[in-house]
């Protein structure tokens, strides 16, 4: 049980990362250094202070970045192998001393793919938001997305079933978000196709 548990907190974590990629990684910082999450072995860098630093310049980097539009679509490309990479690590961290190949494992396909999965959701909602609003609207959807990655790390840590029936609804909604994005893309195409001369 004890197991599982730490499953649905990497997989919380990891879908945290798809929001934001350091919010959850200095939440964890902090939160081992404070007692309240355990890290797996080989970890323990992670709540060092020297990571905790870096982690925190990182993050306020990052954050500021998402609230400027435009610049916020092209931090998109190459947050998504960013987020996919600390959505591993994240659930890595916190998936015990169990197996080392299946920890592994786990870590890519739960861990990394959920997060590249929602991180894939909020960059069609920020394209849909630019192409409809011309960016005006992005800050707004920045500040949801941060609020939506604090929140995942704190639930994720403190409350990991929670974090892992969270995750199911998040996963439901960016597909949802990257199937109306490509039929965004799609429509527009085929628009451009119907015109004369095109």
């Amino acid at each position: 049980m004890e197991w599982v548990v730490s499953l649905f907190a990497g997989v919380g974590l990891a879908a945290a990362t798809g929001f934001r990629v350091f919010v959850p990684l200095l939440g964890m910082s902090v939160a081992a250094k404070m007692g309240i999450l355990t890290l797996s072995p080989g970890f323990d860098w992670l709540s060092s202070p020297v990571a905790m630093v870096a982690l925190a310049i990182a993050t306020v980097l990052e954050v500021g970045t998402y609230f400027v539009p435009w610049l916020d679509n092209a931090m998109d490309t190459i947050a998504t192998p960013a987020a996919v990479g600390a959505g591993t690590v994240a659930a890595l961290s916190v998936l015990g001393d169990g197996s080392p190949f299946l920890a592994w494992v786990l870590a890519i396909i739960a861990g990394g793919g959920t997060a590249g999965v929602v991180h894939a959701g909020t960059a069609g909602a920020r394209a849909v938001s630019t192409a409809s609003t011309g960016g005006v609207a992005n800050p707004a959807l920045a500040l949801g997305e941060l609020v939506a990655s604090v929140s995942m790390t704190v639930i994720s840590i403190l409350v990991p079933i929670v974090a892992g029936v969270l995750v199911i609804v998040l996963l439901g909604w960016a597909a949802r978000r990257i199937r109306a994005w490509r039929a965004r893309g799609a429509s527009g195409s085929g628009a451009a196709a119907s015109r004369p001369g095109t």
